[in-house]
């Protein structure tokens, strides 16, 4: 991320220390005021605080509990969009705990990397498919394929993961319907084709869907507006699925990865220096002339700023994925990210937006 402005940083500091006062002065004092109007003891709010604070603690400081594994010997994942990322990383993965992994791939037919990277582990248990999220018809032959290859078909399919996605970046002005549609067809319709496709024999394992969101589906950015589009829609369609699924033992978890740039590689400067020549030539006259070349690139080397930005290990969402996966009790949802990312998606989704938009816009 570029560097925080001092003013903002300023600002934020200011707000979290009066944000302390208030709650370590003021709402005691407020809590003791109600507390005598309804005839109680003050002595019971300061009880009460102190257990709060402490439950606080234990949650924030105490690792997570055990919530039992399931058995992976028998079981079968499908994972999209393994050729590169965290679904080649995923297949892997979820490979050596044991289950027989469906490794979609864009560019199986094609000889991509990935997908030859995963043929060479000659594994009865890792499985190569062609499938391209955005084709109907490749979809229904992926499905027909794991149907075929299943040891037992009758017990389903235990997982679908819902990894494959694409970014892109762009102010709304420069950003055509084209890469709209073509993102959401990705991430959000595709996410939707392959897992209407899945579920009745999701529905036979009472297994459970994982999709892949992340943490621009639960908050916006600049610059980021058909991805936020796309995930948002992830996000609203997990929720519905989750609540559809409930009778049929069907869990349905979201994952919302923060910013692994770097890990993943899905953002370069070879990939922004030619996405913005795009952007600009295929923007109206009125709006290069309105914006100006000179802003335009301003808004350019923010997204380059980007580039080398993130963490560089994907272990946090490799491992809430198989959580996800393998756990009895598994969270609705998960959060792999950085403190900082953490904190924003909070403030950004739990405060007023006229504070939460001062903050960090």
């Amino acid at each position: 991320m570029p560097p925080f402005p001092l003013i903002k940083m300023a600002f934020l500091l200011l707000f979290s220390l009066c944000l302390t006062l208030i709650l370590g002065f003021g709402l005691p004092e407020a809590l003791n005021f109600i507390v005598k109007c309804c005839g109680f003891a003050e002595a019971s709010v300061t009880h009460c605080i102190v257990l709060v604070y402490f439950i606080f603690v234990f949650f924030v400081a105490m690792p997570s509990i055990p919530r039992g594994s399931v058995k992976t010997e028998g079981k079968a994942v499908l994972i999209t969009g393994c050729d590169s990322g965290f679904g080649f990383a995923l297949a892997k993965h979820l490979h050596a705990l044991g289950f027989t992994v469906f490794a979609g791939c864009l560019l199986k037919d094609k000889s991509g990397t990935g997908a030859c990277d995963l043929e060479s582990m000659n594994s009865e248990r890792m499985k190569v498919v062609q499938v391209d999220v955005c084709s109907e018809d490749e979809v229904n032959q992926a499905l027909q394929f794991v149907r075929e290859n299943l040891k037992d078909a009758e017990k389903g399919l235990w997982a679908l993961v819902n990894n494959a996605g694409v970014s892109t970046f762009g102010e709304v002005e420069f950003t055509s319907m084209e890469t709209y549609k073509q993102v959401a067809d990705v991430n959000l319709w595709g996410t939707i084709r392959v897992t209407k496709a899945c579920l009745p024999l999701i529905r036979r394992a009472k297994g459970r869907v994982v999709n892949i969101a992340s943490m621009y589906g639960r908050m916006g950015n600049a610059l980021r507006s058909p991805y936020c589009v796309s995930k948002y829609g992830v996000e609203a369609f997990s929720d519905c699925l989750r609540y559809e699924m409930r009778p049929w033992g069907v869990k349905v978890i979201t994952v919302e990865p923060g910013n692994f740039i770097v890990a993943t590689g899905i953002l370069t400067r070879d990939i922004v220096l030619a996405t913005a020549d795009k952007l600009w030539n295929a923007a109206p006259s009125i709006v290069q002339e309105d914006y100006g070349r000179a802003h335009f690139e301003r808004r350019i080397s923010v997204v380059k700023s980007y580039c080398n930005s993130g963490q560089k290990d994907m272990t946090p969402v490799l491992h809430d994925i198989a959580d996800a996966v393998t756990s009895n009790y598994p969270f609705t949802r998960y959060n792999p990210m950085e403190v900082y990312w953490w904190i924003r998606m909070q403030a950004m989704t739990h405060l007023p937006a006229a504070i939460s938009d001062r903050i960090y816009f």
